[in-house]
């Protein structure tokens, strides 16, 4: 009987995936790409800030995105912990409680976006970073 698992098939596998370090590459290269196209547009006159309602319009979407993740994370964690209550598998409530820091980590990250991204913009004159305040509070 052969062995179905050979470390030559183990190394053609291996080559199939892209490596992490070339993801990193890319990412980072796609970073500076984008960094070096905004500059020409941040340099010229910002439409949406001489828009009429468009900032307004802008924060309120945020806004109202970012307390409904709020209130989804809340419903979530409720819905979790209740569930938590009547569950007898101790592999379950390890999932549980997995899908409740997750949810915890998608709310603190939305909620840390629009703050971020207000700095960042004011930082690299994005045309949106002077006249829209994306803090949802």
């Amino acid at each position: 009987m052969s062995d179905s698992h050979s470390p030559t098939d183990a190394r053609s596998a291996g080559q199939q995936r892209p490596s992490r370090s070339i993801l990193r590459h890319v990412a980072i290269g796609s970073v500076l790409f984008t960094i070096a196209a905004v500059q020409p547009v941040a340099a010229q006159d910002s439409v949406v800030c001489s828009a009429e309602k468009l900032p307004g319009m802008i924060e309120g979407f945020f806004q109202i995105t970012t307390t409904i993740g709020f209130i989804g994370l809340a419903v979530i964690w409720q819905a979790d912990s209740l569930a938590e209550i009547f569950t007898a598998s101790p592999e379950q409530k390890k999932r549980l409680k997995v899908h409740k820091r997750a949810a915890l980590k998608s709310a603190l990250i939305l909620a840390v976006l629009g703050p971020l991204y207000t700095v960042v913009a004011s930082i690299m004159d994005l045309p949106l970073g002077d006249c829209v305040n994306l803090t949802p509070w």
